[in-house]
């Protein structure tokens, strides 16, 4: 079990844009999305990185999807 929870209710801030577009991908907003934003700052900063390697064109969307899902494995993560 995690020391920290996390936000729960974002109400209208960065942390709800994050969330609501966080769960439109996913399907639930993950851990530690909850706890990025327990930092505006921090929140941000990881917002813009995860735009950042989403937007990298070098090697096609399904390679990088497959080195998630392998990544994934590799550490034991659930999704």
């Amino acid at each position: 079990m995690a020391r920290l929870e996390g936000v729960v209710r974002p109400g209208l801030s960065l942390a709800g844009v994050v969330f609501y577009f966080v769960r439109r991908q996913l399907g639930r907003v993950v851990r530690p999305v909850r706890i990025h934003a327990l930092s505006p700052q921090n929140l941000r900063g990881y917002a813009l990185m995860e735009g950042a390697q989403e937007s990298a064109d070098a090697i096609p969307r399904s390679v990088k999807k497959l080195g998630q899902v392998r990544v994934a494995t590799r550490v034991g993560c659930p999704f």
